[in-house]
């Protein structure tokens, strides 16, 4: 009768030691949490007032920008590669930190596509203010947001005029 409860306990010992070896090789796949040079800031070629500076800070320079705060968990895989996957996956549609001030239709575009996204609750996403309570947008916050966004879109549509 102990037999099988002996066997049972040397299982699951062997499957502990095989998920701590893989747990520990899996830090030895950590892809690369970087922060490039800041370009071209958004904020800076723009000038919100404060409160709309401190909200995108909160809700987007995370993962649209290259001031990247990485977290304890960014630096532990599994989650580290979720994390670098979706900074890399948010720069790639939408840099804060190289911003086309140069081009002031291009700017305009990204303003509005911006505001759509904040406007819809679809940026940030769920899974992002799970963690980060200080992303989390209130509707007085996404309307100001969206609000100063569709302002300084159609500012840089004026100067292409």
């Amino acid at each position: 009768m102990l037999a099988p409860l002996i066997g049972m306990k040397k299982k699951l010992k062997w499957i502990l030691v095989a998920l701590v070896a893989a747990f520990a090789l899996a830090q030895l796949v950590n892809p690369a949490r970087t922060n490039p040079p800041v370009v071209l800031d958004m904020l800076a070629t723009n000038a919100p007032p404060p409160h709309v500076a401190a909200l995108l800070h909160a809700a987007c320079y995370d993962c649209h920008s290259h001031e990247t705060i990485w977290p304890w968990y960014a630096h532990v895989a599994p989650s580290s590669w979720l994390v670098i996957s979706d900074v890399n996956e948010g720069r790639r549609h939408l840099d804060l930190s190289d911003w086309p001030a140069g081009d002031p239709d291009r700017a305009a575009k990204k303003l509005d596509r911006m505001s759509e996204l904040i406007g819809y609750g679809q940026m940030p996403p769920k899974k992002y203010t799970l963690i980060h309570v200080d992303a989390r947008l209130t509707d007085a916050d996404r309307n100001e947001l969206t609000s100063w966004l569709d302002a300084a879109a159609e500012r840089l549509r004026a100067v292409t005029k």
